[in-house]
């Protein structure tokens, strides 16, 4: 905070600064004046700086040691867990990129001034945690605040009675989810439970959204549930403890309540300084969401980005009372100057859940281009959500593809012969219950065998297309195929309406080996004939500009298969009467291909590779010669685990919101940054593209 008080001695002015604790030879003036915000306790820390006679001004120092410089990074430490049960347990959690220091931090309570306290580690490394007991017990009723060696308060909570039993916990995301009370066990020292609860109540889900420390001090809330929440009893502090609470209302009457989506902005009574903190509390007293920034951190504001879920950054641009700009990256806002992070995820694993560590990583190639899209990924499933009986370690999650005719929808293939209907549910991609809660399991023609399914599609009809490279009831012997499914048949298990098998293609295939009859059909991507026709893509088999016309019985669009054996994409148009026209072989430029999809967004075939080729996307377009070649190759976000990633999914231009579109991946290994991280046990991973 940035209180100072001034007052003229002689021709000189000597001001003290409660922000830096220091005083100051200024420039002379007449009055007594506080040359800041107003705030509470302002006068008496002057009248105990200083003391008068006249106009004469006796400032009594005592020789004191210099305040302990408050460590970087330390305003992206926060409360992510605490109970006033058993030990009185405190858990904290980095947010930031690099490690903070704890040496001769502190805690208080309602009742007791700052007390040392003992952490499992004196450094709590990036996206890390780190607890300990209170020295003395919380209440049924408490708060808990979090000071630096220097001082500086770090975080704050506040609880109702008995609101931290079992304990008080951020719910869907550790450091930066909402604050609720547990309903499952606690997860001290580990990710926050993704169950905890798993429905989160309305109030919790309204957020601190952005705040500006410049001029008037103005914050904005956003309510990211889906019914209007009322905030006309809430209330808010800063970082000073001697203040009290002060209620919203009284700073904005017109700021009773905010609509589902919507803003709230009110301008703060306390002032809020260079480097401070906002508390939100409910009408019960219980905190609801938090921000710390360092010095200058919210100028011209700190904001979180993504807009009403992601961290806090310093923006080049305030937008308060609209969706944030996302466009700064200062590193004084509360998580600024990161490299993205990654929200959500938790939760044990269920009996039988087996995730695998990755296997063939090799390095990003040069010239590839960094992530296009926004830096924070979201765990965006349960954990072990895709067990089967075929399939008992959850693993093998594979291809994905939006499907364009409803956006809503996400169709998921998972190898050992199961298929997915997913939507949002809670925030999260789970199976729909009313086409399978469970998936369906799939067949080739005649109901029989267990394809080894790891692309998919949405055709021009609608229909789902799937690609299989082995049958999983003979695994050494390669079955290449494209099979379609009517996703309205009833039924538990799908037979293909029609198949088409390519295995005599691939003789390398056949070589009696598991591992090379695993290295066929890996995905597939439906690409129109509208697209292909209009950037004058040349017919392999004419030599002149593809007509549709020519192959009648195709459909509306051709079908790329990408090979997983050397990263090549195999042409298709795949007759209604069961045979198939082969148009060639196109070359990625990569060595290997996991999933392909064509994105409407871009006008762009999209040949994905996971850790085999460093985890990369590359986007190929037609060329002024008719070919279809390479254009750019981006890397995943940097937050993101180093696996078996193979599906890739980018969500239709229809679901735009603020210039971004969901992305969506697959790790077939569920195995994300291993045992005891927020993302072991976890297939799916949401994130951002540009419009």
């Amino acid at each position: 905070m940035a209180a100072v008080c001034a007052w003229r001695s002689g021709g000189q002015q000597v001001a003290f600064s409660r922000s830096t604790r220091r005083f100051n030879v200024v420039s002379p003036e007449f009055r007594l004046v506080p040359t800041s915000h107003s705030r509470v306790g302002v006068a008496s820390v002057c009248a105990a700086a200083f003391t008068f006679s006249g106009l004469v001004a006796t400032v009594l120092l005592a020789a004191q040691p210099a305040a302990a410089a408050d460590p970087a990074g330390y305003q992206n430490v926060r409360i992510n867990e605490v109970t006033s049960s058993n030990n009185d347990t405190v858990e904290l959690y980095n947010s930031g990129s690099t490690a903070v220091n704890l040496s001769g931090w502190k805690m208080s309570d309602d009742s007791f001034s700052p007390q040392s306290f003992t952490p499992s580690a004196t450094t709590i490394t990036a996206g890390g945690f780190v607890t300990f007991n209170s020295p003395k017990a919380l209440g049924d009723s408490d708060k808990l605040v979090i000071y630096t060696a220097g001082g500086a308060v770090v975080d704050r909570v506040e609880w109702a009675t008995d609101k931290a039993k079992p304990a008080m916990a951020r719910c869907g995301g550790d450091g930066t989810g909402a604050w609720v009370t547990a309903t499952s066990a606690t997860t001290f020292g580990a990710a926050n439970a993704s169950d905890c609860p798993s429905s989160i109540p309305s109030a919790s889900q309204v957020r601190i959204n952005e705040v500006t420390s410049d001029a008037s001090d103005t914050v904005e809330l956003y309510n990211d549930g889906t019914s209007a929440v009322s905030i006309g009893s809430w209330k808010y502090v800063d970082s000073d403890t001697s203040h009290s609470p002060v209620s919203i209302s009284s700073s904005s009457p017109s700021a009773t309540s905010i609509p589902a989506h919507g803003y709230a902005t009110f301008n703060s009574a306390l002032g809020l300084g260079d480097n401070d903190s906002f508390f939100l509390l409910d009408s019960n007293g219980t905190t609801v969401d938090s921000v710390t920034w360092a010095t200058d951190g919210a100028k011209p504001s700190d904001e979180r980005c993504t807009n009403g879920t992601g961290w806090f950054q310093t923006s080049t641009t305030a937008t308060l009372g609209s969706a944030n700009s996302c466009s700064g990256g200062g590193s004084g806002g509360g998580g600024g100057g990161q490299v993205g992070h990654l929200l959500g995820g938790g939760g044990s694993l269920t009996s039988g859940c087996t995730p695998e560590a990755p296997s063939g990583t090799s390095s990003t190639p040069t010239g590839t281009s960094a992530w296009p899209g926004g830096l924070d990924v979201t765990i965006t499933d349960n954990a072990c959500a895709f067990t089967t009986s075929t399939g008992p370690e959850g693993r093998d999650v594979s291809g994905l593809a939006f499907d364009p005719a409803n956006p809503s929808v996400l169709w998921a293939a998972k190898n050992k012969n199961w298929l997915y209907k997913l939507v949002k549910t809670n925030g999260k991609w789970a199976p729909d219950p009313s086409w399978s809660a469970t998936g369906k399991q799939i067949r080739f023609a005649g109901g029989l065998g267990q394809p080894d399914s790891e692309g998919l599609t949405v055709g021009g009809n609608g229909h789902i297309y799937v690609t299989s490279e082995r049958d999983n009831a003979n695994n050494t012997v390669p079955k290449d195929t494209i099979m379609e499914f009517d996703p309205a048949a009833t039924g538990s298990t799908l037979t293909p309406v029609h198949q088409w098998d390519m295995t005599s293609q691939f003789p390398q295939l056949n070589t009696g080996s598991k591992d090379d009859a695993n290295l066929g059909f890996e995905g597939v991507g439906y690409v129109p004939d509208s697209w292909l026709t209009a950037n004058g893509w040349v017919d392999p088999l004419t030599g002149a500009a593809y007509n549709p016309a020519n192959y009648p019985l195709h459909g509306s669009g051709l079908y790329f298969a990408g090979l997983e054996w050397d990263g090549t994409l195999h042409v298709y148009g795949l007759n209604s009467d069961g045979t198939f026209t082969t148009f060639g072989t196109i070359s990625t430029g990569k060595a290997s291909v996991m999933d392909v999809m064509f994105d409407a967004g871009t006008q762009r075939i999209v040949a994905t590779c996971d850790n085999t080729c460093g985890e990369t996307h590359t986007f190929m377009k037609v060329n002024a010669s008719g070919t279809i070649v390479p254009d750019v190759t981006y890397t995943n976000p940097a937050v993101m685990p180093i696996d078996n990633l193979e599906g890739f999914a980018i969500a239709p231009t229809s679901t735009c919101v603020n210039g971004f579109r969901e992305a969506v991946w697959t790790d077939d290994g569920i195995y994300g940054f291993g045992s005891g991280t927020s993302s072991y046990g976890h297939a799916l991973y949401s994130g951002t593209f540009p419009c």
